[in-house]
């Protein structure tokens, strides 16, 4: 029986080079059309009338304030999000129950919703008018049109970005390190603590950062509960539409800038956690 010599086999695949030059030039031209181009005009627009107006332009009560809001509701949501989503991927992936498929089609629920149906469903079961509602502006408390109502709305939107970057990380490290702790006589909490956090911080923490990135541009959802208040639920990107339909073209732009550059802060800190997780990957598989 003869046996195939390394030079029958071809390479996975076999375009001509110019066909690959021809692929390659579409995706970064539609990479410059769609993100790159937008990007370059929004600062651009931002410094037309010079650095001095576009900062003074951020020093501006409304403007603070809205900037605040949004650093505010991303240090509750975030939070609260990475503690359910420790939470959900635990649970399901270290247990055995009825009810586990339903519970990670709960999870992904935010992904198919639209967000303005999310903030719809939040004014039916929080605002003023409904039972639970009422019962909460009576005492004080209103939701909606209030920094709460945006809270919850960032929430809904965001929780399911630590649970699935966790499940499957958890998934394929199994339970042999938990369960061989446990007979070694560790308790729950240090077997948390010593074993499952130190396998999952990397993934965590590319969850988190997911999910802030997310908390800090939300509009869909956050525009229909908040009320769009000047100074008190006006979060950045609600402020940026405000102010671009008042013909404030800079200001509008210059905090767009402020908020592209978080972002592309959050990019960068991706990037480097994604590499730093393939390498984690690649030295757990040697071992």
């Amino acid at each position: 029986m003869t046996h195939p010599t390394l030079a029958t086999f071809r390479p996975a695949t076999t375009e001509p080079d110019w066909m690959r030059r021809i692929l390659i030039g579409l995706v970064i031209a539609l990479l410059t059309v769609l993100l790159f181009a937008p990007l370059i005009a929004v600062f651009a627009e931002a410094g037309k009338r010079g650095l001095a107006f576009a900062l003074q332009s951020l020093t501006d009560p409304d403007a603070q304030s809205a900037i605040r809001l949004t650093l505010t509701v991303a240090a509750i949501s975030v939070p609260l999000n990475a503690a359910f989503g420790i939470a959900a991927a635990w649970a399901i992936t270290k247990f055995d129950w009825r009810g586990k498929a339903f519970m990670i089609t709960l999870i992904d629920l935010p992904f198919s919703v639209s967000p303005v149906v999310a903030g719809l469903c939040f004014v039916l079961l929080f605002g003023a008018n409904s039972a639970i509602g009422g019962w909460l502006v009576a005492a004080g408390h209103p939701v909606i049109f209030a920094v709460p109502g945006v809270v919850v709305a960032t929430m809904f939107i965001t929780f399911p970005f630590v649970a699935r970057e966790l499940i499957p990380v958890m998934t394929e490290q199994g339970r042999a390190e938990e369960e061989a702790a446990l007979t070694l006589g560790a308790s729950g909490w240090r077997i948390f603590f010593t074993v499952t956090v130190p396998n999952i911080r990397w993934a965590l923490l590319y969850g988190v950062l997911l999910c802030n990135a997310r908390a800090m541009g939300e509009f869909g959802a956050v525009a229909v509960v908040s009320g769009k208040i000047r100074g008190q639920t006006s979060t950045m990107p609600l402020m940026i539409e405000m102010l671009y339909n008042e013909y404030l073209s800079v200001a509008a732009f210059t905090m767009a800038t402020l908020l592209a550059l978080l972002a592309l802060v959050t990019l960068t800190l991706k990037s480097a956690l994604e590499w730093r997780f393939a390498d984690q990957l690649a030295a757990s598989s040697r071992h």
